[in-house]
C-alpha cells in the first residue's frame, strides 16, 4: 500500500505532510534513506499541506499523553477529518506509532500504514522540523520540547504531584537524623562538662537543660546566689537549683581553663539551637501532615503516618497497598529471614510504634495491629483520592480501633465500620447546610443590591403614571377599559 500523506507530532501542534512520487520513492528504499539528511532532496519528496498548534501547554500535554497511549484524541480526530475526510483526498495516512495508527482508522476511518518507508519519511522530516515549519520561529520548536518534557516527566513521575508528600518524606528523614544527632551531641557535651562538674549528670538528667546550664554556670567556682533564678528559670524547679548550687560548693570535679570552656560552651551552644531547629521541624511535619494526610494523622500520629509515606516511597503508593503489606511495612527483613527460616512471620512493622499496640495486651498486639492496619489503609486512600482534605474520617477511624481495643478488653460490641461511615458522611453533608445556610444572607443581600442598582431605569414610567392628573388617564389604561 503506497502512502500519500503522513502525519508528523510535534510538540507545537499536529503537522501533515503530502509525499510526492510514492511509487519512485518506494522503489528505492536505500536512496531514502540517504537522502532524508539533505533538505533539498527531501524537500522533492514531500510537501507540508497543514498545520495545526496546540492552544496552551496543558492541551499539547494532554495530546502527547494521547500519542504515547496511542489514543486518537478529539484534536487530532478534527484535523484529520479537516484535512483528508472532507477534502475528499487521497488519504493513505503514514503513522509512526502502530497502535496510533489503529486507533486512528477506527476513529475516523482513514487507512494507516506504517511501513518502513514511513518511518524513514518520519526520520527526515524530524531533522529537520524547524525549517520545514516555516511558520515557527527560530528556537520555539525547541523551547516547546523542553517545556512539554519537563511537564511529561513531571506527570509520569511515582509521587503525586498535586500533593506534598515528597515534603513529608524529607523532613521525616531529617527529623530522624535529627534525633540521632542530638543523642549523639548530648551524650559529647555530657562527657566533655563532666570533667569539670560531674554531679550535674544525676541532678539534671534532660540532655537540652544540661546544654543550657552549661552556658550559664560555666565554672563552678564562680557559681554564686546570683545565677539562682536563671538556673531555676530552666530547671523550673527552686529546690533543683538550689540543689545545683550547693553540689557546685562541694564538687570533686577538675579545674577546668579558660579557653576548654570556650569550647565546651560554643558545643553546648550548638546543641541548644539543634534542640531548637528540631521542634521548628516538627510543628513544620504536623502542619503538612494536617494538609496532606489529614485522616492518617488523626488515626495513627504525625511520625508514624508520616514514616509510612516515606516508607512506601509516597501517599500515592501506600494507598494502593493491601492492609496486609502496611502492617509489615518496615520489618520486611524480618519476614524473609522467617520465610528462610520457617519460623513465625512478624505482626507489625513502623505500626508498632502506634499508642494504640502499646495498650494493648500480649496476647491482643497482633490482632489490634491487623485492624489498626486495615484503618490506616482506609485513610491514605480516602486522603489520596479526596478532593477535600478534612479529619473527620480520620477521627472515626480511631474511635473504631479504642473500640475494638475495648471490646477485648471488656467485651463490649464494637460499632459497624458501615454504620461510622454513614455518621460522618452525614456530619459533612451537616456542615455544609449550614455553610451555606450562613452564606444564604449574604448572597440575598448582594441580590438585593444588584435589584436596587436595576429599579431605577422603570423609575421613570412609574412616576409618569403618578404624575398624571386625577380626572385623566394615560392611553394605556383607556385601551384596556374599552377591551373590557
Amino acid at each position: 500500500m503506497s502512502v500519500q500523506n503522513i502525519l508528523y507530532e510535534t510538540a507545537s501542534g499536529y503537522a501533515l505532510f503530502q509525499v510526492l512520487q510514492a511509487e519512485s520513492i518506494g522503489a528505492k528504499l536505500d536512496e531514502v534513506q540517504k537522502s532524508v539528511t539533505d533538505l533539498g532532496k527531501l524537500s522533492k519528496f514531500i510537501k507540508l499541506e497543514s498545520f495545526v498548534p496546540f492552544k496552551n501547554a496543558a492541551e499539547a500535554l494532554e495530546n502527547i499523553n494521547d500519542v504515547s497511549e496511542g489514543i486518537c484524541s478529539e484534536t487530532l480526530k478534527s484535523f484529520i477529518e479537516l484535512n483528508l475526510v472532507k477534502s475528499k483526498k487521497s488519504a493513505n495516512l503514514g503513522v509512526g506509532e502502530r497502535n496510533l495508527a489503529g486507533s486512528i482508522k477506527a476513529a475516523t476511518g482513514v487507512p494507516c500504514v506504517t511501513d518502513d518507508l514511513v518511518l524513514e519519511l518520519i526520520r527526515g522530516i524530524r531533522l529537520h522540523c524547524d525549517k520545514i515549519l516555516a511558520q515557527l520561529k527560530s528556537g520555539d520548536l525547541d523551547k516547546a520540547q523542553l517545556g512539554l518534557g519537563h511537564a511529561y516527566s513531571r506527570a509520569k513521575v511515582k509521587f503525586n504531584v498535586n500533593r506534598s508528600d515528597n515534603m513529608i518524606i524529607q523532613a521525616i528523614a531529617l527529623l530522624d537524623q535529627l534525633d540521632k544527632d542530638l543523642n549523639t551531641f548530648a551524650m559529647r557535651a555530657r562527657e566533655w562538662y563532666s570533667w569539670h562538674f560531674p554531679e550535674l549528670v544525676k541532678i539534671v538528667p534532660n540532655n537540652v537543660e544540661f546544654a543550657k546550664l552549661t552556658t550559664i554556670i560555666r565554672n563552678k567556682g564562680t557559681l554564686t546566689e546570683e545565677k539562682l533564678g536563671a538556673i531555676e528559670e530552666i530547671v523550673n524547679d527552686e529546690a533543683k537549683a538550689r540543689q545545683i548550687i550547693e553540689a557546685a560548693k562541694t564538687s570533686m570535679g577538675t579545674d577546668i581553663s579558660d579557653i576548654d570552656m570556650i569550647n565546651i560552651e560554643n558545643f553546648a551552644n550548638r546543641v541548644v539551637s539543634l534542640s531548637d531547629y528540631r521542634k521548628k521541624l516538627f510543628d513544620y511535619l504536623q502542619s503538612k501532615m494536617g494538609l496532606v494526610a489529614p485522616n492518617l494523622a488523626a488515626l495513627i500520629g504525625d511520625i508514624v503516618g508520616a514514616r509510612l509515606i516515606a516508607h512506601a516511597g509516597s501517599l500515592t503508593n501506600l494507598s494502593k497497598y493491601p492492609a496486609s503489606t502496611v502492617q509489615i511495612l518496615g520489618a520486611e527483613k524480618a519476614l524473609f529471614r522467617a520465610l528462610k527460616t520457617k519460623g513465625n512471620t512478624p505482626k507489625y512493622g513502623l505500626i508498632y510504634h502506634s499508642s494504640f499496640i502499646g495498650k494493648a495486651g500480649t496476647k491482643n498486639k497482633g490482632r489490634i495491629s491487623r485492624f489498626l492496619a486495615n484503618k490506616a489503609t482506609i485513610a491514605s486512600r480516602l486522603d489520596c483520592y479526596s478532593d477535600e482534605p478534612t479529619n473527620k474520617f480520620g477521627e472515626a477511624l480511631r474511635k473504631q480501633v479504642e473500640d475494638r481495643l475495648e471490646f477485648y478488653e471488656t467485651g463490649a460490641p464494637p460499632s459497624k465500620n458501615v454504620d461510622v461511615m454513614q455518621k460522618v458522611l452525614g456530619d459533612i453533608a451537616g456542615s455544609t447546610e449550614e455553610a451555606s445556610k450562613k452564606a444564604a444572607p449574604a448572597q440575598e443581600k448582594a441580590d438585593d443590591d444588584a435589584m436596587e442598582v436595576e429599579t431605577p431605569k422603570k423609575s421613570k414610567k412609574t412616576k409618569t403614571a403618578e404624575n398624571t392628573p386625577s380626572g385623566k388617564t394615560p392611553k394605556s389604561s383607556k385601551k384596556k377599559k374599552s377591551k373590557k
